[in-house]
């Protein structure tokens, strides 16, 4: 390996470590808040869907999942995005976050900033993701890139054939 080949090399691994140490987390204030719409689906065979809703960061790593709704735990592969990146490899948060099926309606639950260890994000780019499947019915996959930092945002996304609009509100107070 040359000089200028290793002097590359040192630089790739320094310069992103560099940067992680000036990244700022997001306002201890800032939280995102989550409408969510399940549609009445008139159907002979309907079953309540199951829910998986997290966040990403830039790297495509899942850094928390905030709500994930399952009937039995034989369920969970349904949500085949989530449970590929996130619920094979740790039963303990599957067991933390797991709640009952719901009924179609509106739901609203935020998302405090945190990631799965309890730690404050950093500011960046983020993807929302949202995947609904149902039994005897259909599977969506959604997803919205949002940016969390020091100003507030809004994404309204449009409905789906099981879902209906979801509203993404990131808010930060003074």
């Amino acid at each position: 390996m040359t000089y200028v080949s290793k002097s590359l090399l040192a630089i790739s691994i320094a310069l992103p470590l560099a940067f992680s140490a000036y990244a700022k987390p997001i306002p201890d204030s800032a939280s995102m808040d989550i409408h969510f719409e399940l549609p009445a689906i008139q159907a002979s065979m309907y079953a309540r869907p199951y829910v998986a809703v997290w966040i990403e960061d830039q790297q495509r790593k899942s850094v928390r999942t905030v709500q994930l709704w399952v009937g039995k735990d034989e369920w969970l592969k349904d949500l085949r995005s989530w449970w590929r990146k996130v619920g094979r490899y740790d039963r303990e948060l599957v067991d933390a976050v797991t709640s009952a099926t719901r009924p179609a309606g509106e739901y609203r639950f935020s998302w405090d900033g945190l990631d799965d260890a309890g730690n404050r994000v950093e500011q960046g780019t983020y993807t929302f993701y949202a995947e609904v499947v149902r039994e005897h019915g259909g599977r969506n996959y959604i997803r919205q890139k949002i940016q969390l930092g020091e100003s507030s945002m809004t994404h309204q996304l449009a409905p789906t054939q099981e879902t209906g609009t979801i509203t993404l509100s990131y808010l930060v107070n003074d």
